[in-house]
This record gives C-alpha cells, sequence and structure tokens, in this order.
C-alpha cells in the first residue's frame, strides 16, 4: 500500500524507519552509560511521531497523480462514424409508419362484391316454382359438348339459327326473315324460357383452347314501343338442358339480364343483382359473351377482375343498350361465399345456348343476324 504523493524509492530516509522495530545500542569498550534521571528528560519539539506520521502520511484527496496525458480527454467530441448510434429510434419518438408505401393504390384493386336482392321489387315467382325448377335440374344433369356439323357451324356465323318455342310459351312466334324471330305472348302466358336450336357456343369448334383465338357470341333484341311500360323479358345464355318452364338465370349453368327490374342472374334464385335500368319501350338490347384463354402459369396482377387461377378460360360478359355498351362483369369475379352460387356450365366448358325469357303480356325480335345488329362486338 502506498501513501503520499511520490512514487516509491523517492521517500525521504527519515521516513524510511518510521515503523520499524527499535535496535538497543551497544556499548563500547572503557565507556560508562548513564541513564537519565526521570525528571531531567525533554521531550522533542514538534507533533509526537504518532500525530507526525497521521499528518505526513494521510491520504491523498484525489487518485495517484500518474502521467496526466494518459487520462487527459479527447480533443474533440467523438465522431459519429466512430460511434454508430444504437438500432432503432430515440427513447420516447414513435416508429414512423409509411402507409403510402405499405398499402397499395385501391383504385387498381376489383370492385367489392354487390350484394344480392333476397326478392325482386318487381315480378317474383313462388317457393314452389323454385323449388320444381331445382328439383328438375337434379333430375337432368348437363349435357357434355356435341359434335356440329361444319354446315351447322357456317349456319351460327350467319346468325341462320332456329329456335325452340317452350311448351308452356302462349302467344306467337314466327320468322319474318332469316335469323330474325318475332314473338308476342298473351297476358296470361307463364314463365317460359325459348333457347336457340343450336349452340352458339361450341366446345369442340370454338374454345380458345383449341383455337388459340378467342371466342364472342352475342344476339339482340328488339323492343317496340307499342309495349306497355313494363318489359317482361329476359336475356341470358345457358348449357343444355334447361329447365323451359323457368326464366333464365334462376338455376345452374344459366346467367341472365331481366328487363322488368334491370338485374342480373348467374344462377341465383332470390332477387338477383343490381346491375343496370330496366329496359323500356323501343329500345334495342343486346347481350355478349367472350371467351378467351388464360395463362395459368403467369403471375397474378391487378386487373378489372380478379378471376379464378384454376379456370382456363377467361369469360367476359357485356351488355348492349341502343348500339352501345351500357355494362359488363367477368364470369369468375369476387363473389360473396355464403350468397352467391358456382357459375358451373358457363365456363367455356360446355356448349353454351341463346335463351330468352318471357312472361305476361310483351312484343319482341330476336336478332341472331349479324348484318341486322346495332353493336357490332
Amino acid at each position: 500500500m502506498c501513501f503520499g504523493s511520490k512514487s516509491k524509492g523517492e521517500h525521504t530516509s527519515n521516513y524510511d524507519n518510521l515503523n520499524a522495530r527499535p535496535v538497543e545500542a551497544k556499548p563500547t569498550r572503557n565507556s560508562s552509560i548513564k541513564m537519565p534521571k526521570p525528571n531531567e528528560y525533554t521531550p522533542p519539539l514538534g507533533p509526537s511521531p504518532s500525530h507526525q506520521h497521521q499528518q505526513t502520511y494521510a491520504p491523498p484527496a484525489g487518485p495517484p497523480n500518474r502521467n496526466e496525458s494518459e487520462y487527459a480527454p479527447p480533443p474533440e467530441p467523438p465522431r459519429s462514424q466512430d460511434y454508430p448510434p444504437p438500432a432503432g429510434p430515440p427513447p420516447g419518438q414513435a416508429t414512423y409508419h409509411d402507409w403510402q408505401t405499405a398499402v397499395p393504390d385501391t383504385s387498381l384493386l376489383p370492385p367489392p362484391p354487390s350484394l344480392g336482392n333476397q326478392r325482386s321489387r318487381t315480378n317474383n315467382a313462388t317457393e314452389q316454382q323454385a323449388e320444381q325448377g331445382e328439383a328438375w335440374c337434379q333430375q337432368n344433369p348437363l349435357s357434355a359438348p356435341v359434335y356440329l356439323p361444319q354446315a351447322a357451324i357456317e349456319a351460327i356465323d350467319r346468325g341462320e339459327i332456329r329456335i325452340v318455342k317452350p311448351r308452356d310459351y302462349k302467344g306467337g312466334l314466327d320468322r319474318p326473315r332469316p335469323g330474325v324471330w318475332a314473338g308476342k305472348t298473351k297476358s296470361d302466358s307463364p314463365d317460359s324460357c325459348i333457347t336457340s336450336a343450336i349452340p352458339l357456343y361450341s366446345v369442340i369448334a370454338h374454345s380458345p383452347l383449341k383455337t388459340g383465338c378467342s371466342r364472342t357470341i352475342y344476339y339482340e333484341v328488339r323492343i317496340p314501343s307499342r309495349n306497355r311500360r313494363e318489359v317482361s323479358l329476359a336475356l341470358g345464355y345457358g348449357a343444355s338442358p334447361y329447365p323451359t318452364f323457368r326464366l333464365p338465370g334462376w338455376h345452374r349453368g344459366c346467367l341472365a339480364v331481366h328487363g322488368d327490374d334491370g338485374s342480373k342472374f348467374i344462377n341465383d334464385r332470390w332477387g338477383g343483382k343490381d346491375f343496370t335500368t330496366p329496359f323500356k319501350p323501343g329500345e334495342t338490347v343486346g347481350l355478349g359473351m367472350t371467351f378467351t384463354a388464360r395463362d395459368t402459369n403467369a403471375p397474378p396482377s391487378y386487373g378489372p377482375a380478379q378471376t379464378t387461377t384454376s379456370i382456363p378460360i377467361n369469360v367476359q360478359i357485356f351488355f348492349t343498350r341502343n348500339g352501345r355498351k351500357d355494362g359488363g362483369w367477368n364470369l369468375h369475379e369476387e363473389g360473396d361465399s355464403q350468397e352467391d352460387l358456382p357459375v358451373f356450365g358457363l365456363e367455356g366448358l360446355n356448349d353454351i345456348y341463346a335463351v330468352i325469357g318471357t312472361f305476361e303480356n310483351v312484343e319482341f325480335e330476336i336478332v341472331f343476324n349479324p348484318s341486322e345488329w346495332m353493336y357490332h362486338p
């Protein structure tokens, strides 16, 4: 243990033996030792050795005085690159969240699925009729694609298509010229569905998976001005067979746009979904479908509609009014998982027929001839 401010070896000789054991002096020859008397002893000047020891060797107030340059503070503050700050934000400061980068542009996302209506605001069939239609579909499954002769394919391209009159249809149905059918129903005519005799879309002849080209089918219906205000008419497409005592779009493998309320129906026997305005007397309305092969290996991307990647064919439906497009939808667009039923039969893997629904009193013309269309897809 070191005391004082000097290093070992620098202490003076007066302090070397302060704590050493005392040594008795040896007498020399022919000398006499005379012991002093007690009252003759005079204490030395100054403090006692113990007191002097405490004052001389009192511990210093600070650390030993070593080389001051060894512990000298740096000449300037530390540089930031020498002492990088710790990771994360400073204490008490919240982390900044860049929401514009984290959240994509919602304008690129598909629209949310529209909710279906429980009932139509104009006309509704009975629950018993709906159950009869479902029972009929269960007893008559969809047919497989049929082979069409070349003459039938050429007739489809020219629009020379015959139709099948339903059994419950009440009224007239004539062909004034090739590719055009004129009809007029009576006031007591029930729900009924007119179908084309041959499919407008043939899987064997028109599938884009075989031809490598997209296929569009289309037809128009003219509504004479002498009709009553509520047009009891529906335009649609469906796979065969379909219950002709029901309107199109109400059961599996069929879709339609109804003129009395403007709703669209895809395998929907309830109230359909809001789509367009009701048909009016004097208008010409049309309905089309476009089938295009999809690249199932392509990465997903934002587009006008979210489609199911497992389906090899993309199906787009479009509606026209007086020669102009008036809306449309993708067959595989996002729907409600609880309300919407499957669209099986309309995906381009079955033959597709034209279906026109009528009820009560209505007058119309079905136009398959492309030369008489107002809109040309």
